[in-house]
């Protein structure tokens, strides 16, 4: 009788588990803000380019000041993945190969939305990505993904 309980339990255990693997992962919105004074159009490649230090400038000719949130944020992961189409690993190496040979110089990084949107509300040129549930008055928003 018990060994009978105890099988059930484990299946019902073994059962819960599969579903919860096979959920789809969670994802939040990323936005991403610039300056309010800062009038540019921004399509995903030339964030993309902005964030790989493909290009320094907006098409306003304003030099561009990437920023990103702090290694191991989830806003960061999924701005990697959905923009840039690379893991933080590939980010990582990416970046390390154009530092090693002195070809470029990683974004800025800040601890938290709340720092993010504080610089980019204080910089022209900032360029950054937030959760859209963290955006305020005080920056744009110039995509979502």
């Amino acid at each position: 009788m018990q060994s009978s309980i105890k099988n059930r339990l484990l299946c019902s255990i073994g059962a819960i588990g599969m579903l919860l693997s096979m959920s789809p992962a969670v994802s939040a919105e990323v936005a991403v803000i610039v300056h309010p004074s800062n009038n540019v159009a921004l399509d995903k490649a030339e964030i993309e380019r902005i964030f790989l230090g493909k290009s320094k400038a907006f098409s306003s000719g304003e030099t561009a000041i990437p920023t990103n949130l702090a290694a191991g944020a989830a806003t960061r992961s999924e701005f990697e993945d959905k923009v840039l189409g690379r893991t933080s690993a590939q980010v990582n190496a990416y970046w390390a190969k154009l530092v090693f040979t002195g070809k470029g110089t990683k974004p800025k990084e800040l601890d938290s939305d709340g720092q993010v949107t504080e610089f980019v509300a204080g910089n022209v040129g900032a360029i950054a990505y937030v959760a859209a549930s963290s955006v305020t008055g005080n920056v744009k928003v110039v995509a979502t993904f």
